[in-house]
């Protein structure tokens, strides 16, 4: 039975985040080529490499995932669903400490917002979607089996 008055905790999310961030790692040195990983930031589109300041992200926080899940979910299933591909990616760590955790609508709703940080919109917007559909795949695996 699934306990839907269960606090937010972080530390299923956690454990699979570690796993992720790892597998991202490895595939953006690779992509580097040069031992230096290469990443393209999941809101502005620049290239960033190994030593530019970055944080790997959720683009659908995973207390916002959990809130709305843990009726369903065990928080075991939340942390595969709030670290699938599409909701993991990387930003400048300014953005990511600007937008705190706000959903990226709400930050974005702050015209300053995306002019200090050259926040290209079309592209932001077209990956929330990509990861409320990898979201939403998981989740309809997950209650499905």
């Amino acid at each position: 039975m699934i306990d839907s008055d269960r606090p937010y905790r972080r530390t299923e999310i956690d454990k699979i985040f570690t796993k992720t961030k790892a597998s991202m790692q490895q595939a953006a040195l690779k992509r580097g080529g040069d031992g230096i990983a290469l990443y393209i930031d999941v809101y502005t589109g620049k290239t960033l490499r190994g030593g530019d300041s970055y944080d790997y992200e959720h683009l659908r926080s995973s207390e916002a995932v959990h809130t709305q899940y843990k009726s369903l979910l065990t928080d075991e299933q939340i942390a595969l669903v709030v670290n699938c591909p599409e909701n993991v990616a990387v930003t400048l760590r300014c953005i990511n400490q600007s937008k705190g955790k706000r959903k990226m609508e709400e930050w974005l709703s702050n015209p300053a917002n995306i002019t200090a940080n050259g926040i290209d919109l079309k592209l932001t917007l077209a990956n929330l979607k990509k990861a409320d559909e990898g979201i939403n795949r998981i989740v309809v695996s997950l209650i499905s089996n």
